[in-house]
């Protein structure tokens, strides 16, 4: 009797996860269910979507696939982790912002080479005008979004202490809005 509800057990608790590694790996899970299928019935299988009953879990993991929910900060903002080719770098959402803005310091960090001639514009801010040169950032990326080839602008790292993550990120979305105090991110 202990075998069997021991038996019981595991199967519940992996059956229970079943949906957990599904919203996380959604593409694994795909190419699985069509490695097993014949090739005549690879044309099938692309039309098959899975219904995934979902558990509670917190907002910010409730979105599978490529969105991403950043709740509102204490002081108003939508502040997230993001990465700047591949570095960790924690940024403001800017909807505001034409471009994503960064200091000299992080474009350094983040392997982008900025000399002093290569600021030869001059940008309002929020704290006045400053001069500012124009860079790509390779890859920026938050959860499983990824957008490449960024425009941002670089400013002095008196003009600027943080990163402001803008539109020229946010543009490239499928879709960027505010839903219950917070900012919805989809690619």
């Amino acid at each position: 009797m202990l075998r069997k509800l021991l038996i019981l057990g595991v199967f519940a608790g992996s059956s229970a996860s079943f949906p957990i590694l599904y919203q996380a790996n959604p593409d694994v899970f795909q190419r699985l269910l069509k490695s097993i299928v014949s090739p005549d019935d690879k044309l099938a299988i692309s039309n098959i979507e899975l219904n995934v009953i979902r558990p509670t879990l917190p907002a910010a993991e409730q979105t599978p696939g490529r969105k991403v929910l950043i709740k509102v900060g204490p002081h108003g903002h939508f502040n997230g982790e993001f990465r700047l080719n591949g570095r960790r770098v924690d940024a403001i959402v800017d909807t505001g912002a034409t471009l994503v803005a960064i200091n000299r310091s992080m474009a350094r960090q983040i392997g982008i080479p900025i000399t002093a001639q290569d600021f030869k514009y001059t940008v309002n801010t929020a704290n006045g005008k400053a001069r500012a040169a124009s860079a790509t950032i390779a890859r920026l990326q938050i959860g499983r979004i990824t957008i490449e080839d960024v425009k941002t602008v670089v400013l002095e790292d008196s003009a600027l202490t943080g990163t402001l993550i803008g539109a020229s990120f946010l543009n490239r979305l499928a879709k960027y809005q505010v839903e219950n105090g917070a900012l919805l991110l989809v690619q």
